[in-house]
């Protein structure tokens, strides 16, 4: 993390109350310049200004929020799988401790609605605590089953009242103040049976504040299970990696926990077991499966001094891997970090809510005091009428779902998309590609495989084919070009002896059975007097497709011409096509020559060109584009296109290598191949999808309980009033429902 930047862990939040309070108090401390509060992931990301020291900031920030009543934490060289399980464990625990509260709550409060309301519909009721015989005994026994749950749920009372004296009331607020006011006046009914008025018998709340409570909490626990499960899919990244390895030394193998093994010392792996580290491999070849890493699901294969990762699981044979890195460096520990970053991060879309929960809590305790006065002054209702409807009131508002509705679904859609192969930087850029109207792609190594390839084989005088290859990859047996590696491949393995003069700028000779071998460009057979006259139509041929021609000459003689490209990825010319369906425009910007560039642009069918292009051209052409009020998305290779991906609204980086923290661009594909740009596209769009479906039941469920809460149906048309355990069980709800929404999108392929 920047020297400039530090990430909280916070506790106490309990709503979206909470956490823009804790934004909007960081934010006016003088060191801050900004600072976002993740509700779903109990995270806070705060940037410092230029010229503070991150010691003293921490401090600082550290001390306000414990002064609002919330805890913090510095998050830093965390060990991220024992952070996450000691997270895990953390909340089981407190699952586990909501849930044995639960259960006598919900036996008394059940008991308790039985004896308020059961004989209103028939059920029977001893004598005893009947209100028709004993309206004294009927309020006490209310009385006493109620206040066990009110001591169960004193949180409520304890966070809740205490945020309100400090002119910050958040959910907890409306259930204390409301399940409060219930009690007050029950209690006061109950004194007023005690004086010998028997009616007051009617007006007893004591059940809507014992199953409002219980209600409440049931919705808290389900909201709780909820969020964790939210969390299931980076927590399946983590649990990738094993937690022992095999060290290999002097022959002899001993098992050993992950933190016992050093860099630079030897594992072996056995086939069908997940690789523990990052590292080389030093014996053995097989085949290694990243799909749960990249997304990729062709296992890759792996031989000696290549590359391979922690959690990645082996196939075939065993191999002798050489660690390279450990723990909080690896690859998987990257991915971690950049998922668990995204999270924390707030998407634009995010504001509004954000905005309207801090001043949601006020607002409703404003309309509830209210409706109280208007019921009581100017209606003919009894009083007991407006405590019932300014209770609903209190109690069916509910903050937490406006402020669950984008975190929740970003939190799962940025660590879904890591599971696809998609790293997503910050919410921002998550949101932003649903948006993209034009996308600009690098050619080599992105539409392209980036590796050249022998495409066609043309000889000449009675040459075979299979000669013409022997013959040039013999010259080309030592060398590290990309174009000898293309005649190798292609080439039969019995080749010659030989000991090649390389002549630069022009190509190679060799002697060869006696023979002159000269293998290049047309300069050098025309500097050696090569007529290469019969290939003339093939060379116009070639540089017309864009194809770089390579001669090949043996004794004075023209004996074949190789074709040579850089061929097209399998799957360029359905992705774009499928861009174009989505009706975004396609550019190819290449800093190959305008033909090649031209070329490759015809074969895919893409909208635009711009060959010869450097790295500032390709940003100057994206700049242009935005000044024209189009949403313009680059995809590159990360390190030649760095400036083009930092100009894009959105960057899509090809990750090259393993340091995927390292990567320029905003959304980082790691699985090799196109269609991960269009994975990253259609899960914005699902994502917002999702975070507008949040968003509308959130608001929609206040902008329509809220009203029948206060009586407008009763007012206007007689209808009944909403009961407030009605409404205290919508709102525990809602907020279950949009993280349940949220949670469909673990299933986004």
């Amino acid at each position: 993390m920047p020297a400039c930047q530090f990430e909280l862990k916070i506790t106490g939040m309990h709503c979206a109350a909470c956490s823009s309070r804790i934004e909007r108090v960081v934010s006016k401390l003088p060191e801050v310049e900004a600072v976002s509060v993740s509700l779903p992931t109990n995270r806070a990301q705060v940037k410092i200004k230029d010229g503070i020291e991150r010691s003293e900031a921490v401090k600082t920030v550290i001390a306000r929020i414990e002064k609002i009543h919330f805890g913090a934490k510095l998050v830093e060289n965390e060990d991220l799988v024992a952070a996450w399980e000691k997270e895990n464990r953390e909340a089981r625990e407190a699952l586990t401790k909501q849930y044995r509260r639960l259960w006598p709550m919900v036996a008394a409060a059940v008991v308790l609605l039985y004896i308020s309301m059961g004989h209103m519909i028939g059920l029977p009721l001893p004598s005893l605590i009947d209100p028709a015989v004993s309206p004294l005994a009927f309020a006490l026994i209310q009385l006493v089953i109620v206040l066990p749950i009110m001591y169960l749920g004193f949180h409520f009372y304890r966070d809740g009242l205490s945020n309100l004296f400090q002119g910050a009331p958040n959910m907890d607020s409306l259930v204390a103040v409301g399940t409060g006011a219930a009690f007050l006046y029950s209690i006061f009914s109950t004194s007023q049976i005690l004086l010998g008025d028997a009616g007051y018998a009617h007006n007893l709340y004591f059940e809507s504040c014992g199953v409002l409570v219980t209600m409440i909490s049931i919705g808290q626990y389900m909201e709780a299970k909820s969020k964790r499960k939210a969390g299931d899919a980076i927590g399946s990244l983590m649990r990738v990696v094993p937690q022992t390895a095999r060290r290999y030394k002097d022959g002899k193998t001993e098992v050993v926990p992950i933190s016992d093994l050093a860099e630079g010392e030897t594992i072996l792996v056995q086939p069908g077991e997940r690789i523990a580290a990052d590292g080389k491999v030093v014996e053995g070849t097989s085949e290694v499966d990243t799909s749960l890493l990249t997304g990729e699901s062709i296992p890759k294969a792996v031989t000696v001094d290549e590359t391979v990762i922690a959690g990645s699981l082996n196939g075939t044979h065993p191999l002798l891997i050489k660690v390279t890195q450990l723990g909080n460096d690896t690859v998987l520990a990257q991915i971690i970090r950049l998922v668990r970053s995204a999270q924390s991060s707030k998407a634009p879309v995010a504001s509004l809510a954000d905005r309207v929960s801090f001043y949601f809590v006020p607002t409703v305790m404003t309309l509830a005091v209210l409706t109280f006065c208007a019921w009581a002054i100017f209606s003919d209702e009894p009083i007991s009428l407006a405590v019932k409807a300014m209770i609903s009131v209190l109690v069916i508002a509910c903050p937490c779902a406006m402020g669950l509705a984008t975190p929740t679904s970003i939190m799962v859609s940025t660590a879904r998309g890591a599971q696809l192969g998609v790293l997503i930087k910050d919410a921002v850029a998550l949101e932003m590609a649903g948006k993209v109207n034009v996308i600009a792609f690098d050619k080599t190594g992105t539409l392209t495989l980036g590796e050249p390839k022998v495409i066609e084989t043309i000889p000449f005088n009675g040459m075979k084919e299979e000669d013409a290859l022997r013959l040039a990859a013999s010259l080309e047996v030592r060398s590290e070009h990309p174009i000898a590696k293309a005649l190798l491949k292609k080439a039969p393995s019995d080749l010659f002896e030989v000991q090649p003069t390389v002549l630069p700028g022009l190509g190679l000779s060799a002697s060869v059975q006696a023979s002159e071998v000269l293998l290049g460009n047309t300069a050098l057979m025309m500097q050696h007097n090569v007529d290469i006259s019969a290939a003339k139509s093939t060379l116009e041929r070639l540089s017309a497709s864009a194809k770089t021609p390579l001669l090949l000459a043996k004794g004075g003689v023209l004996q074949a011409v190789f074709s040579i490209a850089d061929t097209v990825r399998p799957e360029s010319v359905r992705v774009l096509k499928a861009l174009r369906e989505l009706g975004i425009r396609t550019l190819m910007i290449s800093g190959d020559n305008k033909k090649t560039a031209e070329a490759i642009a015809a074969e895919l069918g893409i909208d635009e060109v711009h060959g010869e292009a450097l790295p500032q051209d390709k940003a100057k052409i994206i700049a242009e584009l935005q000044t024209q009020g189009l949403k313009v998305a680059m995809v590159g290779d990360g390190l030649n296109d760095a400036p083009a991906l930092a100009q894009a609204d959105v960057g899509f980086a090809v990750a090259e290598g393993v340091d995927v923290s390292a990567q320029a661009g905003d959304i980082i594909l790691m699985r090799h191949g196109l269609e991960s740009v269009l994975t990253a596209l259609r899960l914005s769009k699902a994502t917002m999808r999702n975070i507008y479906e949040n968003l509308g039941w959130a608001f929609g469920y206040n902008i329509l309980g809220i009203p029948v809460a206060m009586g407008l149906l009763h007012a206007l048309f007689n209808g009944p009033m909403l009961s407030p355990m009605i409404g205290g069980t919508a709102m525990a709800l809602s907020s279950t429902s949009v993280v349940l929404n949220a949670l469909r999108l673990r299933f986004f392929k």
